[in-house]
């Protein structure tokens, strides 16, 4: 049990303001609902807490380790298991060995993080979401499934020969937390095997992609949640899964291969910037938890009860005025910031000033997932290209927060609807070259 901070209207617009308007920069005791991430933030169970207690912590060789790579094997099918310290590890070992200078990767949606270690390696991410995902409020199932005749053209055309990997990202984080369909995968896997690609998962929400599954595709009604999953990585070469989200952990994921000699590749450094293969940055302690979480990932009870939270919440917020994306996932719900104010141009950072307004009205953390965090910033300073829609992100932390609390941000949101219109524009006022939301500072724009 934590206590909840309850920052005063004065103390949350100093606070604001000495974050630069990036809520990213705010202090963990000046939040009183943290809706930023359900990445880490999530709440272990008993028996992740008593396998704390089990840590072999031995430099190589630990007894942890083992059960840690029994107990990914026994999820995902791959013979080859890597532990790294997150996802963001994983996807830096993988790409600095599989990308060459110019090489492509194509992804229903790469996530943040994703996109930056591809550039960071010389590569190039593209994005080919499906046709269906473009409108937030079609009730279509599968809103995370890739554009596979996208997909297609692309490898027909002339830079097709740069295309180096496809990566299916479970559930499609950036665009609404949706869910890729089996025959999706399974069609990627015909395609990738046709032109000799490699097919990797970026697993973080392998679960509840999983249990959305059974919900929405009438053929696996009956299928456990963990066989689901394990079919989704038996269509794959590989994955990558950041265990802070379905794996419950605060810390910790893994890499796991099915081709050895990349695997071994792979092995090599890891040691170079992870830790040793046996532990790859993690203490036993953290090991002996993730390989409990893993396992109770897939309760589909938790699942069921983490679905219906987003899907209460979403309708909440819609009763209240407030535009959501359809149909809700499990791990968000995504407001449709563009749509709920209209005044503001993407420039104008729309996702930023409602962002800014929920933690001045309620102590609301939320993070922005439109131009700031997904547009593409002109290398020659003009306007930036803007991301596909002007997203907030309501992250829910696992096994944190009540109805009440969930109550409480609706409240808040409902307080905002009839002055929507004053929001004003955010400007960029200093920015990195890469992954500029965690770290930018913003200004709003007077009379903006």
């Amino acid at each position: 049990m934590e206590p909840i901070p309850l920052p005063s209207a004065e103390q949350r617009s100093a606070a604001l303001r000495n974050a630069a308007y990036n809520v990213f920069g705010l202090h963990s005791e000046e939040v009183t609902i943290d809706l930023l991430t359900d990445s880490g933030t999530g709440a272990m169970s008993t028996s992740q807490w008593s396998a704390l207690m089990k840590g072999d912590e031995s430099y190589a060789g630990a007894a942890s380790f083992e059960l840690f790579e029994s107990a990914v094997r026994e999820l995902t099918g791959f013979p080859h298991v890597l532990p790294t310290h997150q996802g963001r590890g994983a996807e830096h070992v993988l790409f600095s060995l599989l990308l060459d200078e110019g090489a492509i990767t194509v992804s229903n949606g790469h996530f943040d993080t994703t996109a930056a270690n591809v550039k960071l390696a010389g590569g190039e991410p593209v994005d080919l979401p499906c046709e269906e995902s473009k409108s937030a409020e079609s009730d279509f199932p599968f809103k995370g499934n890739l554009g596979l005749a996208a997909l297609e053209e692309l490898l027909a055309g002339d830079r097709g020969g740069d295309v180096a990997a496809v990566i299916l990202t479970l559930t499609d984080n950036a665009s609404g937390g949706h869910p890729v369909s089996p025959a999706n995968a399974r069609r990627a896997r015909e395609i990738c095997a046709a032109h000799g690609l490699p097919l990797f998962l970026d697993a973080a929400r392998f679960a509840e992609n999983a249990y959305l599954v059974t919900q929405r595709d009438p053929d696996y009604r009956e299928k456990p949640v963990h066989e689901v999953a394990r079919e989704f990585f038996g269509m794959a070469d590989g994955a990558w899964c950041s265990l802070k989200k379905d794996g419950f952990g605060n810390i910790g994921a893994f890499l796991a291969l099915e081709d050895e000699g990349l695997a071994d590749r792979c092995r090599q450094l890891v040691i170079a910037t992870e830790g040793f293969p046996t532990y790859g940055g993690l203490s036993g302690r953290d090991l002996e938890a993730l390989a409990a979480g893993i396992k109770e990932a897939v309760d589909p009870h938790h699942l069921a009860y983490r679905a219906a939270g987003a899907e209460w919440l979403a309708s909440a917020l819609d009763e209240v005025g407030v535009p959501v994306v359809q149909p809700t996932g499990c791990h968000a719900v995504y407001v449709d910031a563009g749509r709920f104010l209209p005044h503001l141009e993407p420039q104008e950072l729309p996702g930023v000033s409602l962002s800014c307004e929920l933690y001045l009205a309620g102590g609301i953390r939320t993070a922005e997932m439109g131009t700031l965090a997904m547009g593409h910033p002109d290398p020659d300073g003009g306007p930036d290209a803007p991301a596909p829609r002007e997203l907030l992100r309501l992250a829910l932390p696992r096994r944190v927060y009540t109805r009440s609390h969930l109550e409480y941000v609706v409240r808040t949101a409902a307080g905002i609807v009839e002055r929507a219109a004053e929001l004003p524009a955010y400007r960029i006022t200093s920015q990195p070259e890469q992954l500029r939301h965690f770290s930018a500072s913003l200004a709003p724009i007077p009379g903006g």
